[in-house]
């Protein structure tokens, strides 16, 4: 994948959370939300991130976004290190990168009308006169669904469908390039969630969007993503293209995920996986693979080792048990400069 393919490079980033201890305590610690994590985006595409909650997900997509400043790392989108930008550069280039909030109720400000809350970001990055703003929002209201009469409306006399419409006309006002999706269907009701998913796809057709698509439902990021990033204890497990991973996955927490989705089908029967042992806590990680206190098929070396992310073509593995036809096709990621 070359430079001018990715839009977005994110290479080993860090992000702990130091903490003191209790009333009686005086150690010190931190939480390793993300730990060494190193991927790219392709323009256009949409890369899911998925794992359960408190693997890092969140905290990921907010380091790209900057609201949280790594402990280490880097994030280059379109070559440029978006931590070594000025405020006013800073300020610039977040026309570019926007999002799409989990909760439509708790993003929008209640005292703002729907119209204001879309029309902000353009009155305070544009120059735009008062009739042009107002041209782009209605424009942009019939894209997502809405009409003219939604415009004096406040947030809590909308339905949640049409508030995540309304986040999804904020976030796209400005007509960024990179969109950060975090759990934006996971609060509607599953009725409206389709609706959602089929609206962003067709906004990303229209506007030649690339999405990094954030979520814990994977029959939603089987739906609309092109390649899939397992993350588990702040690290990537597995990561390939939406095929190898739901048809041939390799990593057991990979597997045990798509174990537990629902199948429509009682008259399909299909392999349970259950997940024994607690999830570690993420300020006292194991030593060795961070699954292995919880994995079905460890071995010993699993215990004192921590494998490292093996490619064979677009499928890469973090794990000693891997099922890759021959450890010598593979190649170990370079962190720090190499591509999947």
């Amino acid at each position: 994948m070359s430079e001018v393919e990715d839009i977005l490079r994110v290479r080993n980033l860090v992000k702990h959370f130091p903490f003191r201890g209790g009333m009686f305590s005086r150690g010190q610690g931190a939480v390793k939300a993300v730990d060494d994590v190193s991927f790219e985006v392709k323009k256009g595409e949409t890369l899911g991130i998925v794992g359960e909650s408190g693997c890092g997900k969140s905290t990921l997509g907010k380091m790209i976004l900057r609201l949280l400043k790594p402990t280490r790392g880097s994030v280059l989108f379109e070559g440029i290190d978006l931590f070594a930008l000025s405020n006013h550069e800073s300020r610039t280039m977040s026309k570019d990168i926007q999002m799409v909030f989990q909760d439509p109720f708790a993003s929008l400000n209640p005292r703002m009308k729907v119209g204001s809350l879309i029309g902000e970001p353009l009155k305070l990055l544009t120059r735009d006169t008062r009739a042009e703003m107002q041209k782009k929002i209605l424009e942009l209201l019939e894209k997502v669904g809405l009409n003219e009469g939604h415009l004096n409306k406040y947030p809590h006399e909308v339905s949640g469908g049409q508030r995540q419409r309304i986040g999804i006309a904020r976030a796209l006002i400005l007509k960024p390039k990179l969109v950060v999706c975090d759990e934006p269907v996971s609060a509607l009701d599953v009725s409206i969630q389709s609706q959602i998913i089929n609206l962003l796809q067709d906004l990303q057709q229209e506007y030649g969007l690339t999405y990094l698509f954030i979520s814990h439902d994977l029959s939603v990021i089987r739906h609309i993503c092109d390649r899939v990033i397992v993350l588990y204890l702040g690290k990537i497990v597995e990561i390939g293209t939406v095929e190898e991973i739901f048809s041939k996955p390799q990593h057991p927490y990979t597997k045990a995920l798509l174990a537990a989705i629902p199948v429509p089908d009682p008259e399909i029967k299909r392999e349970t996986i259950i997940l024994e042992g607690d999830v570690p806590n993420p300020s006292e990680l194991l030593q060795g693979c961070r699954f292995n206190n919880r994995c079905p098929v460890k071995k010993e070396i699993c215990q004192s080792i921590e494998p490292s992310l093996i490619s064979s073509g677009t499928h890469a593995v973090a794990c000693h048990c891997r099922e890759l036809n021959e450890r010598s096709e593979g190649q170990v990621i370079q962190l720090d400069m190499g591509v999947v």
